[in-house]
């Protein structure tokens, strides 16, 4: 074979390399199908974020995620009170109550951690950028084991899409900063990573399995 044939041919074998797809690699959930929750315990998250609105702007939207997951899901406002009560007021310090604990307490099944990485507005010249970031996961009440871990996060770009002038983005974004004083826009965008978050998908192995009261559930 000519030096040439051989390049072409090795080249080609290049080209079959770089578009192959690798196979995705089934998740192992033996461990959270064994321990399967009937009830998950939702701690406030931990806020890693300079927003201080972050814990309870984030929160609000995880139970009906989850709940219309299949599990049932103890009263955040409830929960919260409860730690309040016993003299525990942020989520850095509920996170360190051991599972003995909080099996005890509130007699779920497993306990859902979750840390909120970004969240809040970013302001440019001309434009805004909203962004929430979580990471979250599952651990069984009864053994301390790990059922579940997962990631998400979504980005608004206020520029997205805009054909105005210089003045009116200029106008625009001021008009945005102001407004953003009084409102938080990062809730609404907590409602989707948390559906992304938590949502049954077998599209690359995320979100929760189906619970016991989901009819998609398997025994």
């Amino acid at each position: 074979m000519s030096p040439v044939k051989k390049i072409s041919v090795f080249l080609a074998c290049l080209g079959l390399v770089g578009c192959a797809t690798a196979p995705v690699v089934p998740r192992d959930t033996s461990l959270y199908q064994k321990h399967m929750p009937k009830s998950i315990l939702v701690l406030p998250p931990i806020n890693n974020t300079p927003d201080i609105r972050a814990t309870y702007g984030y929160v609000a939207s995880t139970t009906m995620p989850i709940a219309e997951a299949g599990y049932y899901v103890l009263p955040i406002a409830l929960v919260d009170q409860t730690f309040k009560e016993n003299g525990i007021s942020n989520a850095a310090e509920m996170h360190q109550v051991s599972a003995k604990k909080l099996r005890g307490i509130f007699g779920a099944d497993a306990v859902m951690y979750i840390t909120i990485t970004e969240y809040g507005t970013k302001y440019h010249v001309i434009s805004s950028v909203t962004g929430v970031a979580a990471q979250a996961k599952l651990v069984d009440l009864n053994t301390g084991a790990l059922l579940w871990e997962g990631s998400a996060k979504q980005v608004k770009d206020s520029s997205s899409g805009s054909q105005s002038g210089l003045l009116n983005a200029l106008i625009n974004a001021a008009v945005s900063q102001v407004a953003n004083q009084s409102k938080d826009d990062a809730h609404n965008i907590a409602q989707d990573v948390n559906a992304q978050l938590f949502k049954p998908t077998s599209q690359n192995n995320q979100g929760l399995l189906f619970g016991p009261r989901s009819i998609g559930f398997q025994k």
